[in-house]
Order: C-alpha cells, then sequence, then structure tokens
C-alpha cells in the first residue's frame, strides 16, 4: 500500500463495506455492471486524509449481490477493518476503450441535453445523473438557469429517444416533448 498526494482523474467504482472473517477480507459492493468487473480495475485507490491510498486487491469471492475481497498484505481482521466504509476509486484511464456508440455513466453526466419538437431547439437541462431499471438506462436531467425550465426529467436512454450523443461538444439530442 502507498500513497501519493496526487490526484489523477478517478471515479468510484464501489465500496469497502465491512470485514468478512478473520482472516482480513472485506466485503465489497461493486458499482459496475458486471460486479466482478470490479477486480480488473487495478490498483484501487481510496482518499484519505493523508491523501490517495493504492490497494491491490489479490483474491475475491462472489459473495451475495457483492464480492469478498482479500487485499494484499492484509491478513488480520483488525487490520482491515481500517479500510471498511471507504469508497474504490480507480483512475478513468484503467477503463477499457468503447466502441464508438457506447459510453460510459461517466462521460454522460454533465452534458447538455436538447430536445427537436416541431423543428424546433430546447435545451431541457444537463444530464445530472443515470439510474438503471432493468428495462433500460435513464437519463436524469435537470433544468437549468440556461434550459427552458428547472424541471427534472427522466428520459429512457434508447434509440427511440437518445438521437446523438456527441462528447466533443457536451451535448446529447433526444426526441423530448418538454411537457412531458
Amino acid at each position: 500500500m502507498t500513497s501519493t498526494t496526487s490526484t489523477p482523474e478517478m471515479l468510484v467504482v464501489g465500496r469497502i463495506t465491512t470485514v468478512f472473517g478473520v482472516r482480513g477480507w472485506l466485503k465489497v459492493f461493486s458499482y459496475t455492471e458486471n460486479v466482478e468487473t470490479l477486480f480488473d480495475y487495478q490498483p484501487w485507490w481510496i482518499d484519505l486524509p493523508s491523501g490517495l491510498t493504492e490497494l491491490v486487491a489479490d483474491d475475491f469471492k462472489r459473495h451475495g449481490d457483492g464480492l469478498v475481497v482479500h487485499l494484499r498484505g492484509v491478513d488480520d481482521r483488525d487490520i482491515a477493518r481500517d479500510w471498511c466504509q471507504q469508497d474504490i476509486l480507480v483512475e478513468k484511464g484503467s477503463f477499457p476503450v468503447l466502441i464508438s456508440t457506447d459510453y460510459y455513466w461517466h462521460q454522460l453526466v454533465g452534458l447538455q441535453v436538447f430536445s427537436q419538437e416541431q423543428d424546433v431547439e430546447q435545451r431541457l437541462g444537463v444530464v445530472e445523473s443515470l439510474l438503471e431499471t432493468g428495462a433500460n438506462d435513464v437519463l436524469v436531467v435537470k433544468g437549468d438557469k440556461d434550459s427552458i425550465d428547472r424541471e427534472e426529467r427522466l428520459i429512457p436512454y434508447s434509440d427511440e429517444f437518445v438521437v446523438k450523443v456527441d462528447l466533443s461538444n457536451h451535448r446529447v439530442d433526444v426526441v423530448w416533448d418538454p411537457n412531458f
């Protein structure tokens, strides 16, 4: 485990919740779509008051809807407890490159959302977050001072409604009735 005070671009991908057993294993909740892929994004980092601290997970097992994980050099429950209730961060650069029509959620958050209704472009707001519903993901679009109103809209992230994502221009074009 090493510590650093520099801050590369990091994303939260999971959370260490509690200890598991007496040999230093920890319960981990993964925010990744496939729970086990969390293990592929190594090293992990946690943000402590002293700076970012690197953790390396050297073994894991599926446990319910999460994982139990062993950290290199941590073989005691009392030592493992020090890492509990910490978000797991990874460097953005550790994610695989996606094909041009796929996006990570973090790439969509903050993009401006525009709707074309009857040949009139209207700014609906900014993608605040995304929700997973089972059927499809949903854009949570929050109106702001530059949009048509301050309303929050839930727009299904599907080809039917999302026409174009343009990361370079920070925008998402949708087909969505602003009154809905």
